[in-house]
């Protein structure tokens, strides 16, 4: 899989690999920016993968079919995946960062190896708001994630909603992606932290947490 290919998100021309934050406040705003997104790698023949909860699948696909996306064909051939946060995320009731980690790590290799250029992902992180067991893993996954990024040709918007996630922690989130979506529109994140530098005062922070 080459290690940059280009890609077009709120109208920008951009080159993956990326790792987006993407902040909503409404489904209609969300479906504004990622239809064009998900359209754009079908046709290039890019892999797709969606992953939002899984009683939204009806309406997602609906979405899709609407604007003119073949949904039967594209799922047939393995090029659109629209996976189950239930089946992902929070497998078997919980969250491991490592876990999940390394299913996303296994997907691009698979991806790689079926002869795909390019991966674009987006995922409704709404699972996290049911405070299941490993929940306090996302930020350590969501900045390990910009280790993984780099070395594939790869786009990934994680979708928070600003409404539903407390202020506290989409400021967190924003530490953690280099580029962020808000208002419609895509910019480089001033306020993203590195990743090894992030980790290591996310552990230290736990460490302090423990001794008090």
């Amino acid at each position: 899989m080459k290690t940059e290919t280009p890609f077009s998100v709120c109208g920008e021309s951009l080159s993956a690999p990326m790792h987006i934050c993407g902040f909503f406040d409404s489904r209609e705003q969300q479906y504004e920016v990622i239809i064009p997104y998900i359209m754009e790698g079908l046709e290039t023949n890019d892999k797709v993968i969606n992953i939002l909860e899984g009683n939204r699948h009806g309406e997602h696909c609906r979405c899709l079919a609407d604007n003119g996306i073949s949904i039967a064909q594209k799922l047939s051939s393995g090029q659109l995946e629209v996976l189950a946060s239930e089946n992902t995320y929070i497998k078997n009731g919980e969250f491991a960062a490592d876990k999940m980690y390394k299913m996303l790590e296994n997907t691009l290799l698979s991806a790689s190896r079926a002869g795909y250029e390019s991966v674009r992902a987006c995922g409704d992180m709404v699972w996290a708001l049911k405070n299941l067991p490993g929940t306090d893993e996302l930020l350590e996954y969501e900045a390990r994630l910009n280790l993984l990024t780099p070395q594939h040709a790869v786009s990934l918007i994680c979708m928070y909603d600003i409404n539903s996630f407390s202020p506290g922690t989409l400021t967190d989130i924003l530490l953690t992606h280099p580029y962020v979506i808000k208002d419609g529109k895509i910019s480089k994140n001033p306020h993203y932290v590195e990743p090894l530098k992030f980790l290591s005062s996310l552990s230290n922070s736990r460490s302090s947490a423990l001794k008090s």
